[in-house]
């Protein structure tokens, strides 16, 4: 959701990837959070942070405590920035609960990136 979000709020400003420390599916629920605010992700596709070695990056941003511990030291030029966000997908409940959780961690990611490309732009 934090490239999709990113690109679609200041794609002109920075140049986004997206990459974790595991692989793994762009969840449904990511993708119907993210057509209600008209970005389309069902193209995303799960890359891992060893697919960027040899790259630089100006900033690296970290969205849950375990990838800010399994980040590579090949970042260490870059400005890391960590925030935690609950992990949508621990929601056990009702497809609409689920889908609520996905979209209250949506819009905090979305402001935390709104702050951070006002102040780093």
């Amino acid at each position: 959701m934090a490239e999709g979000l990113l690109r679609h709020d200041a794609g002109e400003l920075f140049e986004v990837n997206s990459a974790g420390t595991k692989l793994g599916n762009v969840r449904p629920e990511a993708i119907a959070v993210m057509a209600e605010l008209g970005i389309d992700i069902r193209g995303h596709r799960s890359k891992h942070v060893d697919d960027f070695s040899g790259q630089s990056f100006d900033y690296v941003i970290s969205l849950c405590d375990n990838a800010r511990e399994s980040c590579p030291v090949f970042f260490a030029r870059a400005h890391q920035l960590h925030h935690e966000f609950k992990d949508p997908t621990a929601v056990a409940g009702s497809e609409e609960e689920c889908l609520n959780m996905f979209r209250h961690v949506r819009d905090q990611i979305r402001e935390y990136l709104r702050e951070f490309a006002l102040t780093a732009a």
